[in-house]
């Protein structure tokens, strides 16, 4: 069993970087494998509306994305990882989803991606404490999700940490990023 982690933040070491890597430590805690994809680090084009992929369910863009569609479809787990830039995902997020248009594409158009049972998960970061602060991110996610067989299925979302590292001063949201890990693994289990 494997989950793929997607760490969206630009900051390594960041908060969200630091409660993905807890999570991951309550997943290898119930013997599950786990692999971290920063995106900040790939070359990623924005989607770009060719609609090649309606074709094939191929994206008509050459870039990192290409090594990306396959641990996607791989992964038995999922965890989207991003800091919340204006009440939305981080640019970087953003950008890998949109070109997720090529799975939308196999599963409704093309009809050629089998129904999967894998499960995911969100943890988010905001700086302010704004009622609807994950409200438009959780949506983004889901669907995100949605598009490839992927069923949302537990969420971490943290108000009012800004400052790199200061995670660390929150021991609760470490170990909810744990247990959100550990759950996951138990689900895909």
């Amino acid at each position: 069993m494997k989950i793929l982690g997607i760490m969206g933040s630009p900051r390594i070491k960041s908060n969200t970087d630091l409660l993905l890597e807890e999570a991951f430590q309550g997943a290898r805690g119930q013997q599950v494998e786990v692999e971290k994809i920063v995106v900040d680090r790939l070359k990623i084009a924005p989607c770009r509306e060719y609609y090649g992929c309606l074709k094939d369910g191929n994206c008509v863009i050459r870039d990192d994305m290409d090594a990306i569609y396959p641990k996607l479809m791989a992964a038995d787990g999922i965890i989207m990882a991003s800091p919340i830039f204006f009440y939305g995902p981080s640019a970087q997020v953003k950008a890998l989803i949109d070109r997720c248009q090529a799975l939308w594409a196999r599963k409704y158009v093309l009809k050629n991606l089998p129904d999967l049972t894998r499960k995911g998960a969100f943890i988010a970061v905001g700086a302010t404490r704004g009622r609807q602060l994950f409200g438009g991110s959780i949506l983004v996610v889901k669907y995100f999700f949605k598009a490839f067989g992927v069923e949302y299925v537990d969420e971490l979302l943290i108000k009012g940490v800004e400052e790199r590292g200061e995670i660390k001063k929150h021991p609760d949201a470490l170990a909810d990023a744990f247990s959100l890990g550990e759950r996951l693994a138990q689900k895909i289990g």
